[in-house]
């Protein structure tokens, strides 16, 4: 009797306790819930909701629904449509020439040899800095009267003249994708190293002595085995190449003509030039469609590496 009168409190106490550790949970978790509201997801539907009025800085008197409008506006626009063919190519050509140069590195710094650690350090410096310090960096580097690259050209006899980098529509869109690759090898270079790291040796070696060469061992067996690896890097690539808009706008500033505008620097140049928070917000609910997308394949691709298809 007595020790059935003792069980009695634990069994009432039970939900009690579990009541307690459920608001303990909560109030741990509300400051972080609320900062991501406040600071995400409001401002996400702020956008959203601009993006359907007529809102600009120079007449907020006049902030009303146009539907529609703003998204008819900046389609008819043809600096939209370049920004949006340039946003294409700033993102393809970017991502391939990223990915196998950091790759070809990855592979070379797998290698055990002296001095190892120094290269590594210089190539993934680049990654610990400024888009917009890089993007002034590189603009010096292409300067027709002063830059590096010009002087280095005439040097070695392949121009008479300096290239105008910057200011020539032919150009603009090749220098600030070149500077876009060096600064995203690094990127790839880090996390491909390490995958390549968890490549188990004795299966490379066992291809080895069946007689397979390395661009066999390197197609059949490393590449699928980091395949989830390569995939989960190239689409957050993808995803932060096309929302990076700090070098271009340090380098170019869209120009000239509006030749090197994607469309995170087109919305940017709509909010500092021309204050029309609506149109702005319009092309960022294209872009964040685009990257939507993105994040479907991505969610998709990660269900099928977690259902072993890879």
């Amino acid at each position: 009797m007595n020790g059935s009168d003792r069980s009695v409190p634990a069994v009432i106490d039970k939900p009690r306790n579990s009541r307690s550790a459920i608001w303990f949970i909560a109030g741990c978790l509300a400051p972080a819930v609320l900062l991501v509201l406040v600071f995400t997801y409001y401002p996400m539907l702020r956008g959203v909701t601009m993006a359907f009025q007529n809102y600009t800085l120079f007449d907020l008197s006049d902030a009303r629904f146009v539907g529609f409008g703003n998204f008819k506006e900046i389609l008819d626009n043809p600096q939209f449509i370049t920004a949006l063919k340039n946003s294409v190519y700033w993102v393809f050509f970017s991502l391939i020439c990223q990915f196998v140069l950091g790759f070809g590195i990855a592979l070379l710094l797998k290698n055990r040899f002296f001095g190892r650690g120094f290269y590594q350090g210089m190539i993934f410096f680049p990654w610990a800095m400024s888009g917009f310090l890089i993007g002034l960096i590189w603009r010096w580097l292409y300067n027709g009267q002063i830059g590096v690259i010009n002087n280095l050209l005439i040097k070695i006899g392949l121009i008479d003249t300096p290239i105008p980098f910057l200011s020539s529509p032919k150009w603009g869109m090749f220098a600030v994708i070149t500077a876009n690759v060096w600064y995203g090898i690094a990127f790839f270079a880090i996390m491909l190293l390490a995958a390549l790291q968890s490549v188990p040796e004795e299966i490379s070696e066992a291809a080895e002595v069946d007689g397979a060469n390395r661009l066999q061992r390197l197609f059949r067996i490393t590449i699928p085995y980091i395949m989830p690896t390569i995939l989960t890097t190239v689409i957050l690539r993808i995803i932060w190449i096309m929302n990076f808009p700090d070098l271009i706008y340090a380098m170019t500033n869209g120009g000239p003509a509006g030749s090197t505008h994607i469309l995170a620097t087109y919305m940017m140049d709509k909010i500092i030039f021309g204050g029309d928070y609506g149109k702005a917000s319009a092309v960022g609910v294209v872009m964040m469609v685009v990257l939507v997308l993105f994040m479907v394949f991505y969610f998709a691709a990660a269900r099928r590496e977690k259902a072993g298809d890879f």
